[in-house]
């Protein structure tokens, strides 16, 4: 777990213990580009089967960076109350564009080098084993 986590869980903890809410954390590490992490996947189910009363973000990209105003209408669908507790001021247009376009390169850089090194150890491995078996000969 990240230290950025570790605080966001706080204020979390916090914020909910002050308005004397019942709550349960919820957290994923991972790109806000990713709609298969386990901890979203497990908070959608949980909305769509009327089991969330009221969701509590630190920030609203927290959630997803890109859709996230789709899972604040399923909530609203199901009466679910979404409270984001740092609004921030207003980004202008460029600024929020430039921040999306950080994301988008963010994301595809660390997949690209992660195939990258997938590759990598592959070819490793093989030349290892080629290595090994020439040994043996």
């Amino acid at each position: 777990m990240t230290k950025d986590l570790e605080r966001q869980i706080k204020v979390l903890e916090m914020y909910c213990s002050s308005h004397g809410w019942k709550y349960e954390i919820v957290s994923d590490l991972g790109s806000g580009m990713n709609y298969k992490k386990k901890g979203l996947v497990d908070l959608l189910d949980r909305i769509v089967s009327d089991k969330v009363g009221r969701l509590i973000l630190t920030h609203k990209d927290r959630l997803l960076r890109f859709g996230a105003e789709l899972v604040f209408s399923v909530c609203e669908a199901k009466n679910v109350e979404v409270v984001i507790i740092n609004q921030g001021g207003e980004r202008s247009f460029e600024e929020e564009l430039a921040s999306d376009v950080l994301e988008i390169v963010t994301v595809f850089s660390a997949r690209m080098y992660g195939a990258r090194s997938h590759r990598n150890k592959k070819l490793i491995e093989g030349v290892t084993k080629a290595v090994d078996d020439s040994k043996s000969v």
